[in-house]
């Protein structure tokens, strides 16, 4: 009788499971809705990084990533439906056929302290002069070479420190400004520009990446 009584309790029991699954299952709309974002892309897209000369001086690689007209009113929305890109009420899919890319480099502490920055050394125009740039379209974790239309214009400017010391011994220090344009046909607006720094012998001394 015991046996009886406990097969008929558990045949019970599986009867209630698929109502008591149910309930606590939530209906769709009791789903909370992920939270609407907008991002204002007019201007450009921005970056930046820091970098370092394996053995030397530390860095900082910035930069912006322009066309004309086409950032203009532009916008990402990220909601329920997934990231999109619009202009008003148009939708945008591609990056214009151009786009106008902007570097700059300049010195940057490879640590904060006193001692190190008292001690430490500048970028010198024959160890950047060395280095390689390396253009990358990226989509998920595949990597497309690419490259610029027509050579980069370089614009090496000398700093002037705010403070003339007495004796003449500073080490002159600069800033490289790089320019170029990039033929963009038909690339996805989702796709990431990766830049890459590149020492002689593949050493990577900075890497970043503009993405919308």
């Amino acid at each position: 009788m015991k046996r009886a009584f406990f097969f008929a309790a558990a045949l019970a029991l599986l009867a209630l499971s698929p109502v008591v699954l149910c309930a606590a299952q939530k209906s769709p709309k009791d789903t909370k809705p992920l939270p609407r974002t907008v991002w204002n892309l007019e201007g450009g897209v921005f970056f930046a990084t820091d970098g370092k000369i394996p053995g030397g001086p530390c860095f900082r690689l910035s930069g912006q990533v322009t066309a004309l007209g086409f950032f203009e009113n532009l916008k990402r929305i990220d909601d329920d439906q997934g990231t999109r890109y619009v202009r008003g009420t148009e939708a945008v899919a591609e990056f214009p056929s151009r786009l106008d890319v902007s570097i700059l480099i300049h010195d940057f502490p490879c640590s904060f302290e006193l001692k190190d920055r008292i001690s430490g050394s500048w970028l010198t125009k024959e160890e950047v002069g060395k280095l390689k740039i390396r253009l990358y379209w990226k989509r998920g974790v595949e990597l497309r070479r690419t490259t610029w239309v027509e050579p980069p214009r370089l614009l090496i400017r000398a700093l002037e420190p705010n403070i003339k010391p007495e004796a003449n011994d500073v080490p002159e220090r600069y800033e490289w400004n790089i320019t170029f344009a990039m033929s963009c046909e038909g690339i996805p607006i989702e796709d990431s520009l990766v830049f890459m720094l590149e020492t002689p012998d593949g050493t990577i001394a900075a890497r970043t990446s503009a993405r919308l």
